[in-house]
């Protein structure tokens, strides 16, 4: 059945890139063309670019070249993608699961695997889709794509995320993201063993200087981030933490604790799940289950606490671990 309120949002969005002009760095000589272009164009797909450099649409230095074609430092490389037709952002019946809703804001918990608004690659079937077909309204402030939305969860973390369902509300739940009073806590299972049981994790994240789909910690032109950690459980070869972000960055917590040597575990992007193989004999069967039964990045938005945009009242919200995580705790608390 369509929603009972008239809903009128319809979010477009075009596709259409203008032509791109690159020269190529010293650290990227010998690079593949098509390697090139993904690391260089991290918002387009592997497939988009191959389909583009077969129809012509990439030249080096003014000639066109195959996919497999060797780059040389300062060459220039001109890239026109395709254009393609309008994203549009419309309502689909998804089950969300809400557990706080008035006529300023909604606070749910996002399931692993739902990406947060629509983008290429993933058009539809995320989170600002279910809103959409959920909610009378939601704040414009977020974007033609992303109406209502404040912050973010990556697609396979789960857990609590604030919505704004008036531009009042988005505008005051952002100054208090940015002010960092909006208080997020996170449950982190890495590898290791943290030399303190507590601590505080810096250094500016961007984008990855050769990894372009990736984010780092960088030396220049990255943005400030700050993380704080705590130990909750120990299970000798991993380590249950509970995380304070003060601020907001891509992949923060999965790239400040990859940086620190504790990678968070069943992350594929910054994991190192090969390190059960090095586990003692002991725990090595139990460090092979828990590998096979996270098959994400175990990591969870477990708690938020905001200042109400209209009440002004200090709310606070709690959201228990999801049962895949229960699994993968539950095998490590085996002959604990």
């Amino acid at each position: 059945m369509p929603p009972t309120c008239p809903n009128p949002w319809r979010r477009t969005m075009s596709d259409s890139p203008e032509a791109l002009e690159f020269v190529v760095d010293p650290d990227e000589d010998g690079l593949r063309l098509d390697q090139f272009l993904v690391e260089r164009c991290p918002e387009l797909s592997r497939n988009r670019i191959q389909v583009d450099l077969k129809a012509g649409r990439v030249l080096v230095d003014g000639r066109h070249r195959p996919k497999g074609f060797r780059l040389k430092a300062g060459v220039a490389v001109a890239f026109s993608p395709e254009p393609r037709p309008e994203m549009e952002a419309l309502p689909q019946d998804i089950p969300l699961e809400i557990i706080y809703q008035d006529e300023e804001i909604l606070v749910l918990v996002k399931p692993a695997g739902m990406v947060t608004h629509p983008a290429p690659g993933h058009p539809d079937g995320t989170l600002v889709n279910g809103l959409l077909y959920h909610c009378r309204e939601l704040a414009a402030g977020g974007g033609e794509l992303r109406p209502g939305i404040v912050h973010r969860l990556d697609r396979d973390t789960t857990g609590l995320m604030v919505v704004a369902l008036t531009d009042r509300a988005h505008r005051h739940l952002s100054a208090q993201l940015k002010d960092r009073r909006m208080g997020r806590t996170y449950l982190a299972l890495s590898w290791g063993h943290w030399a303190e049981d507590e601590g505080t994790l810096g250094g500016d994240i961007g984008r990855h200087p050769k990894l372009r789909q990736k984010m780092a910690v960088v030396e220049r032109g990255g943005r400030p981030a700050t993380t704080h950690y705590q130990v909750v459980e120990d299970f000798g070869f991993v380590q249950l933490s509970s995380v304070q972000l003060e601020t907001g960055r891509t992949h923060q917590i999965r790239v400040h604790f990859a940086h620190n040597h504790h990678p968070v575990v069943g992350d594929p992007m910054y994991g190192d799940d090969r390190r059960a193989r090095g586990i003692h004999t002991l725990d090595r069967r139990r460090a092979d289950r828990m590998v096979r039964a996270a098959s994400r990045q175990m990591l969870h938005a477990t708690g938020l606490r905001l200042v109400h945009p209209a009440s002004g009242e200090d709310l606070s919200f709690t959201a228990p671990p999801p049962a895949d995580l229960e699994e993968v705790l539950a095998i490590l608390r085996e002959e604990q």
